[in-house]
């Protein structure tokens, strides 16, 4: 017997709020029942466990002991141009100059997350 990973869950502010960046960042849907002021909500991603949004009282202090790896379909740099213009924040900078390596960023929450190299970046690096 094993367990099934059912969704991941995000403690913020506002449920609804960041479920909408989210759905930005991913192009996938919120749940079609999520309404502004929601407690909770969802974004549902195409495969894969949902991402949930759970709304607490405490506020985030500290750094995320589990976050996101985002692997975009256009280049790391353009993807992170992209999620800045969607209200990420920049965090910590791990590019290299060979080209590997991420880039951190943060929800309009402060929740972190990378942005990993795509597929055609990884592809330009060994020809």
């Amino acid at each position: 017997m094993v367990s099934v990973l059912q969704n991941v869950a995000i403690d913020c502010a506002d449920a609804y709020e960041l479920a909408r960046f989210w759905s930005r960042v991913t192009g996938r849907p919120l749940h079609p029942e999520a309404e502004p002021g929601d407690q909770e909500t969802q974004v549902l991603l195409a495969e894969g466990p949902a991402l949930y949004f759970n709304q607490v009282l405490e506020a985030k202090k500290i750094k995320n002991r589990i976050h996101l790896c985002l692997r975009p379909e256009t280049s790391r740099e353009q993807e992170v141009e992209r999620l800045l213009g969607l209200g990420a924040t920049f965090v910590t900078d791990h590019r290299n100059p060979d080209g590997s390596g991420w880039a951190v960023l943060a929800d309009p929450e402060g929740n972190e997350f990378c942005v990993l190299r795509s597929d055609s970046d990884r592809a330009a690096m060994s020809s």
